[in-house]
Parts: structure tokens; sequence; C-alpha cells
């Protein structure tokens, strides 16, 4: 038996080939994979930022859905036919953070679709803990934005946002409008921040206040917006050093500020507004099994409008062109390829 598989091939350049499928091992579960979305560490992959890391044998993708095929020895809990998706982090067990209870931050942490092979293949085994179990009536395209989405619910629990409070987003695109809609679940007040304009009208569209840097002094308008405080909580998704600026310049006094974005070079940080107002900076890497399960509760429930956060979807055989049109198009949300035809 086979299946079709996408290459990272190195220079901008996939394959996409017949396979030979085996069998799930022990402890693992073999998925059909039905769709799966190009993250923002995919599109680095593809401009060869990662070559070191991945090399040129392997299969990316991670933010998947799909139907559990078959099932390895000793896996219990799950059966054929289940819609699911894969929270891709493997960890050793046998760490400090592991022995802390911090497993999706394990100093051994294989992430699967970078260190392992990923999702856009249309048969994928992968160890049983990583599976959730989705809602029957779930669209299996939209099931593919839980990945993302968990990254966001774990941005604004780390965040502690409470009802009521002041939120500044900086930085539009996908994950920042993601950490957005969470954080206006929770009952904050939110505030987008983007110098792209198609991305500030995508916001305003979905009922965001926003404010262009372009245009406005952000961090004045917040002051303004906010009678003098700032924002109880900024979350930076820039990944821009003028970003970097904004988070400590907008923050209230005793704020908390969420370094969300992966920043190519470090950055500098005033850090005399840290000792001046007591402000706190917090990391957020990944997510947890209950931000995947309060992900797809707050899919369920609608809270993303799913068929608008999704820009297009390409087939497997259009992997490449996929990945070229969305490294030309600043203003997609979400490119999703179509791994396997006829699952929905």
């Amino acid at each position: 038996m086979t299946h079709q598989a996408a290459f990272y091939r190195g220079d901008k350049h996939f394959t996409v080939e017949a396979v030979d499928t085996p069998a799930p091992g022990p402890g693992q579960v073999q998925i059909d994979v039905a769709f799966c979305g190009i993250c923002g560490t995919d599109l680095h992959i593809y401009l060869g930022h990662m070559d070191a890391r991945v090399g040129f044998e392997r299969t990316i993708g991670h933010e998947m859905s799909g139907v559990i095929a078959a099932v390895g020895e000793g896996v219990e809990g799950f059966s054929e036919g289940q819609n699911i998706v894969v929270r891709p982090l493997d960890h050793c067990g046998d760490c400090p953070a592991c022995n802390a209870g911090y497993q999706h931050i394990c100093h051994n942490l294989k992430f699967i679709g970078i260190d392992s092979d990923g999702a856009f293949q249309q048969k994928w085994n992968v160890p049983a803990h990583t599976v959730h179990v989705l809602p029957a009536d779930l669209y299996l395209a939209h099931a593919a934005l839980i990945e993302p989405l968990a990254v966001a619910v774990h941005d604004v629990d780390r965040g502690k946002v409470q009802p009521g409070e002041d939120v500044l987003v900086i930085g539009g695109g996908p994950i920042g409008m993601l950490v957005a809609m969470a954080a206006r679940e929770a009952g904050a007040n939110v505030t987008v921040a983007e110098i792209n304009d198609n991305r500030l009208a995508f916001a305003q569209k979905i009922g965001f206040t926003t404010l262009d840097p372009k245009t406005t002094d952000v961090a004045k308008a917040m002051h303004e917006a906010t009678g003098g405080k700032g924002a109880d909580v900024v979350f930076e998704v820039s990944g821009s050093q003028p970003g970097v600026d904004l988070m400590t310049a907008a923050a209230a006094t005793r704020g908390r500020i969420v370094m969300v974005a992966i920043h190519a070079t470090k950055p500098q940080i005033d850090m005399f507004q840290f000792f001046w107002r007591e402000l706190d900076l917090i990391g957020a890497r990944v997510y947890r099994p209950e931000d995947y399960d309060k992900a797809m509760d707050l899919l369920a429930k609608g809270v993303v409008d799913c068929d608008a956060f999704i820009t297009d979807i390409k087939g497997l055989d259009d992997i490449e062109g996929a990945f070229k049109s969305l490294t030309e198009n600043p203003n997609a949300m979400k490119s999703m390829i179509r791994v396997t035809e006829g699952l929905q």
C-alpha cells in the first residue's frame, strides 16, 4: 500500500511522491489526513531559514485535521473513523520541565512536522498521546484551525486576561487575530495595532477597534482611550522592533506583556519601563492539552469565523504553488492544503 506525501527539498521546492504506507506501531494512531494549514514556521522552512534543522527529506506540516484509519498495539480510547486533530508535541517525559508538569516545553521537545515527519501526507502515524477527538459535526477544514487557535488560547491564559481589562494586540496576522478573538472571548476590550491596510480592514470587519502605527501614536491613543491607564495586557505578535518599543510604551502600570512572536534577531527592550511601572514580561510557547480542548470548544461555539479566516484551499499536488502564493500575499490569513480528497 502506498500514499502521497510532499517532501521539502530545499530552495523553495517540494516534490509529491508515492511512498510505502507503514502500519501504525505500538502506541501509535494512523490518520487519513484531511486538511493541513500552512503556518509561519512552515514558511520559514520553505524560505530556507531552517534547513540545518529540517534537512531535505522531510514531510512538514502540523496544523491539521483528519480521520483515524487504524490504531496500533496497546492503544486504547480511539477507534477507526473518529475525526481528530493532532497536538504535534512529543516530549521526553524525564527532564526537569516534564517532571514539573510542563511537558509542552520539554527540554528535549520534538515538534512533530519539523523534527519528524508531519501532515502534508495522506497517511500519518503519530503517538496516540497527541490525538484529540473532534465533535463529529465539525467541518474538518475548520478543525485544522484548532492548532493555531490553541496557541492563542495559551497566550491569553499566560496573560491572565480578565473580563473588562484593556488588551492591546500588536500585529494583526493569523496568530494576532486569533489572540484578539480569544482575549475578546475572555471578556477583554481588545484593540489591534497593525500596519497592513487589508488586515486592519479584516479586524474592523469582525468588530475590533484598530490602530494604525503608520498614522497614529498607538501608545498615546491607548492611554487616552483608557483614561490615562494604558493596556492591562499587551501581546507582542509582530516580531518587530517597533512592536517591542510599543509594548512597553502602551502598557499600564503593573501591566502584563506577553511575548508571542519569535524574533529573528534579539530585540532591544526598554528595561527602564519594567522598573518604573513594575511591568511583567511573560513568555508563551505552543500549548498544553487543555489549551487544545479549550480551542476545540471555542471553535464549536463559533468564536472564529472560519470561512472568512481561511483565505484559500489548494490540493496536495499544488503545495509548492500554495507556498509561493502565500509568500506573495501579505494580506492572507490562512492558506490550507486539502491533503486527501473526499474527507469533510
